[in-house]
């Protein structure tokens, strides 16, 4: 998509010398040549969105491979655009995790009521295999307050899964609360323990995360109304797998910079998302993050279009619902001089924008936030900017803590879905994304 748009002074001149009625139409393109564009880059965006958040991907976890697929999709698309292997042979770097994974039944019922997987209930990611059906004792917040009263629960569950109250939780003090975290922390996750499980009920949204470890007995959140009659009983079918060495990958390109091949403008989002839960329910990971993808794909498009002067690199990163561990992977054996970075900025949760943005370590890198906000202003391109300090919540801390000067920004406002299953294109306003997208390769081209 390359349109040549004349600078104000061009045209002027032109005007000058056209027929009125050329002058009207030519006044018309000019306003609707950017309109057609962005337009462009939107549907480019959905369509990237929509193919990562399918189905077919399945939440780009490690169940049926969805990782590997979308590792796949992306370096198609970046060769489409012309961005060349990082490495000079391929677009991937591999490294290895350890994830548990649930590729199988996931079944909950508490006595006649059968729970819906990721609506009514989810079970904690680090839950190793449960089958069978089981007593339940009902317990209130109250009933663990101390040492003493949690070995007496422990000793009269026996064989049974232990359900705590966890509704009332914000009514209790502080100090008073955590104490009490602590001792059901303990009941969760001790190998000392020798309860079945433990049920959660809470009032909370439902999110997932996933994990690198097993735990010694399953943990089952549920926030559903359920009847309990002091005979209740649940029936468990858990299919979860452990893999100690899984293979997952990076996918990185870059396009040469016409003045200063050798230092390098950064953009970065990550792509995998928390895969399946069961074999019938996946995360989509629309807004986290295949709208960040489709931002590094869309920038990629531009920078194919338009030569820059520094080299452009992109990396989508794989592994960071696990811990940021696809950006350790690449600062721990880089493609590039991390040193010749001249600036990065990492995309996560892009698809909104309906009340602006906001820029982790943006009050670190005052001059290129203000620099920022000045587009900004002169041009009316998203609602607000917002600045933020150091957060390690994303992919741009592993680049950070290795003196990379970046930032993180993610969109603000619309969609409220997050690590659940209506996490959806359909859900994302998108709302900023082409005036997003110019905000961004202004900014650079100022650097």
């Amino acid at each position: 998509m390359y349109f040549y748009l004349l600078n104000i002074s061009e045209y002027i001149n032109l005007l000058l010398i056209l027929p009125y009625n050329m002058k009207r139409i030519f006044t018309l393109l000019l306003i609707l040549v950017p309109l057609i564009i962005n337009c462009q880059d939107l549907d480019y965006a959905k369509q990237i969105i929509n193919v990562l958040a399918s189905e077919a991907y399945c939440g780009r976890g490690y169940v049926d491979k969805g990782d590997i697929k979308a590792s796949e999709f992306i370096a198609s698309e970046l060769q489409k655009l012309s961005v060349v292997p990082l490495n000079g042979k391929s677009y991937f770097q591999e490294f290895d995790i350890s994830v548990n994974t649930f590729p199988g039944r996931v079944s909950v019922k508490i006595n006649d009521l059968q729970l819906k997987t990721a609506d009514d209930f989810l079970i904690e990611s680090s839950s190793p295999p449960a089958k069978g059906r089981y007593g339940i004792m009902a317990l209130k917040r109250s009933q663990l307050s101390s040492e003493e009263k949690v070995v007496t629960v422990i000793k009269e569950a026996g064989e049974r899964y232990i359900l705590i109250d966890n509704r009332n939780r914000n009514t209790e003090n502080q100090e008073s609360a955590k104490k009490t975290d602590n001792y059901i922390n303990y009941l969760k996750y001790s190998p000392q323990v020798h309860i079945k499980g433990v049920i959660i009920l809470t009032e909370d949204k439902l999110t997932w995360e996933p994990a690198t470890n097993m735990t010694p007995r399953p943990v089952i959140i549920i926030n559903k109304d359920i009847e309990l009659n002091g005979s209740d009983i649940i029936e468990i079918n858990v299919e979860s797998r452990y893999i100690p060495s899984y293979k997952t990958r990076n996918v990185a390109g870059i396009i040469r910079g016409s003045e200063q091949p050798d230092s390098f403008i950064v953009v970065t989002a990550h792509y995998d998302h928390l895969g399946k839960l069961g074999k019938d329910v996946y995360f989509p990971g629309a807004n986290d993050n295949a709208s960040g993808v489709a931002m590094i794909l869309t920038l990629a498009d531009y920078y194919n279009d338009h030569k820059p002067r520094y080299s452009m690199v992109f990396i989508a990163l794989a592994a960071e619902e696990l811990g940021i561990l696809g950006a350790k992977a690449f600062v721990n054996d880089p493609l590039i001089e991390l040193k010749n970075i001249k600036f990065l900025i990492n995309f996560d949760l892009a698809g909104t924008g309906d009340e602006g943005i906001k820029v982790v370590n943006g009050s670190v890198y005052k001059d290129k936030f203000e620099l920022l906000t000045m587009i900004n202003q002169e041009k009316s391109l998203v609602p607000k900017i917002e600045k933020r300090g150091e957060a390690c919540n994303s992919d741009h801390c592993m680049f950070y803590q290795k003196g990379v000067p970046c930032f993180y920004i993610y969109t603000l406002g619309g969609s409220k879905a997050y690590h659940d299953i209506y996490d959806t294109p359909d859900a994302l306003s998108l709302a900023a994304f082409s005036n997003y997208t110019t905000l961004i390769t202004d900014f650079f081209s100022m650097l």
